[in-house]
């Protein structure tokens, strides 16, 4: 079964076409990179696959069936600046988010989902801050309660939009190896990422994007001078691992 599947998807804003003729399909099982340049609709693809826009068309599948948030197969971690950090909650009612998608948006949180969450917090290294104000945790802590978040629903797979944006080293370390061991527990992970120097240790898939997919298949085959020269233009300087100009 593919993690995720689209066909003809367009999205415009103000008439405006932000992805066009967009056909992609994922198998089960990756660690997928979307990278393309600013601007290249890597975002609103996010939303799109998920169902959060109105102005588009096309039809798209998450584990063979038509997205629908009740479900409880996906995970989500959004850009943080689209985030309300002045909303007044705790990091452990954040994570604790994440449990309703198992009873339905108006369950009573049991000891068991309370628990559940408290795994989460503990696996990103954030249990002593459960307690904690959101506004008042640092950027890469934030992330990290975001992640626990996601992890809580016990998703299949999963959605992250620039995770390692504004985080320190160590707080990316962390997602990584979260993100690889679910990986190989058979889950699928979509990442929008904007460093490609870390494309290739972090990933095993790739999806180029540029308004369009300019090409989508494994690290190996499709992280590519070409392809990507095809997706961020001629001004695109690439470097190896060893600092040499490609």
């Amino acid at each position: 079964m593919e993690a995720l599947s689209v066909q003809q998807l367009q999205v415009a804003y103000d008439k405006k076409i932000v992805l066009k003729n967009i056909n992609v399909n994922v198998p089960e099982g990756h660690l997928t990179a979307i990278i393309g340049p600013n601007g290249a609709g890597k975002s609103t693809f996010l939303k799109a696959v998920l169902n959060q826009l109105q102005n588009k068309q096309g039809a798209v599948q998450i584990l063979g069936k038509p997205y629908k948030p009740k479900d409880g197969v996906v995970g989500y971690v959004p850009q943080r600046n689209a985030v309300d950090w002045d909303f007044p909650t705790t990091a452990l009612d954040v994570v604790l988010m994440g449990r309703y998608g198992h009873g339905g948006l108006f369950k009573w949180i049991n000891k068991k989902d309370r628990q559940k969450a408290m795994d989460a917090l503990v696996s990103v290294n954030m249990q002593d801050f459960a307690d904690r104000s959101i506004g008042e945790l640092s950027g890469g802590q934030q992330q990290r309660v975001f992640l626990a978040r996601a992890l809580a629903q016990e998703a299949q797979v999963y959605f992250l939009d620039e995770p390692f944006a504004g985080v320190d080293v160590a707080t990316e370390k962390m997602i990584i190896e979260i993100l690889k061991r679910l990986r190989n527990e058979g889950k699928s992970i979509f990442v929008v990422h904007h460093d490609l120097q870390t494309v290739e240790d972090y990933f095993d898939y790739t999806v180029l994007l540029n308004e369009t997919i300019l090409a989508a298949g494994p690290l190996k085959t499709t992280f590519t001078a070409e392809n990507l020269q095809k997706t961020y233009g001629g001004s695109l300087v690439l470097f190896n691992k060893e600092g040499e100009l490609v």
